[in-house]
């Protein structure tokens, strides 16, 4: 039987989500962002879909208010069988408000699912008492601008009320991922860990191009020199895990090296010098043989070079 979705707040998740379950045999219902032309541009993307603006939505103060800038978008969205919130997780509160209070007896067997990495089903109590069943469900993916990511074979998240749980499932098998399922405190860690493990990849390789840049690298040169390594490195880790693939001056023990870079980045901002002298001490708790020895090593090295952090 064909499902239809809406989905409100249809950024870079929401689209993805939409793009590929509409191509999996899911009608497409309201797509709901705070303007008309976001969300016309939402549903080009997705393929399906009817555009609805809902702008003032997150900062509406009365139901009035809400009534006003929300209206035309309600019998689109609460005739779906599945509501997706994929709004930034600051503004879902007032958006729950909001769809509780303009959908009221509309919400009773509905199933809403939003897909916030660290926020769990409770958020969505407003729409729970009014008879929705709640939950959450994440994929541990990128979404970059403009990009649609392939979610085959993403982990998928997913806690909830089960009646929620058993769809959330459903539809991150129906992507091609793997469910599971996560105790509703236990989301801040699990985003936490992405953010250590993939999302610090940003800040570092972009450090790591200036540097490049600053002895007299372009930028599409300081690239080609660094994103190879990070590839090979990436699969070198795939296959054998991190602690055997570990490999540069601290795998090594050599310590002379990590005295000389910290010296070196004396030259630059403060926060490039603690990051190396955190990430250091990181691998070496982490990853060394023997931590406790590798500890000391780092912190002498650091504390020779003056290069550590204050």
């Amino acid at each position: 039987m064909s499902r239809i979705l809406s989905i409100v707040g249809a950024g870079r998740v929401g689209r993805t989500l939409g793009k590929r379950l509409h191509q999996r045999g899911w009608r497409i219902g309201a797509v709901v962002t705070r303007s008309a032309r976001t969300a016309r541009a939402a549903v080009r993307i997705i393929g399906a879909g009817m555009p609805v603006e809902a702008r003032g939505l997150s900062h509406a103060k009365s139901r009035r208010s809400l009534d006003g800038a929300f209206a035309p978008a309600v019998q689109s969205i609460f005739a779906a069988d599945v509501i997706f919130l994929t709004t930034a997780d600051d503004d879902l509160p007032a958006v729950v408000r909001a769809l509780a209070a303009i959908g009221g007896a509309r919400c009773k067997g509905k199933i809403v699912l939003h897909t916030s990495a660290t926020l769990d089903r409770t958020i969505l109590a407003p729409l729970a008492r009014l008879g929705a069943a709640t939950g959450s469900l994440h994929p541990m993916q990128a979404f970059g601008a403009n990009v649609i990511p392939n979610l085959k074979g993403v982990i998928f998240a997913v806690e909830g009320d089960s009646r929620a749980r058993r769809m959330a499932q459903f539809i991150g098998r129906s992507l091609g991922g793997i469910t599971v399922a996560i105790d509703s405190r236990d989301k801040p860690i699990y985003h936490a860990a992405a953010v250590i493990a993939a999302g610090s990849a940003y800040p570092t390789i972009e450090a790591g191009v200036r540097m490049l840049m600053r002895i007299g690298f372009t930028r599409p040169r300081a690239m080609q020199t660094l994103v190879p390594l990070i590839r090979q490195i990436f699969d070198n880790i795939e296959r054998i895990g991190p602690r055997a693939a570990w490999t540069g001056p601290l795998s090594r023990g050599d310590y002379a090296v990590v005295a000389r870079h910290a010296r070196a980045l004396r030259r630059y901002p403060r926060e490039f010098q603690r990051a190396y002298a955190a990430l250091s001490l990181l691998a070496g708790s982490l990853l060394a043989k023997r931590p406790a020895a590798a500890l000391k090593q780092i912190k002498r090295a650091l504390a020779n070079s003056n290069g550590g952090p204050s």
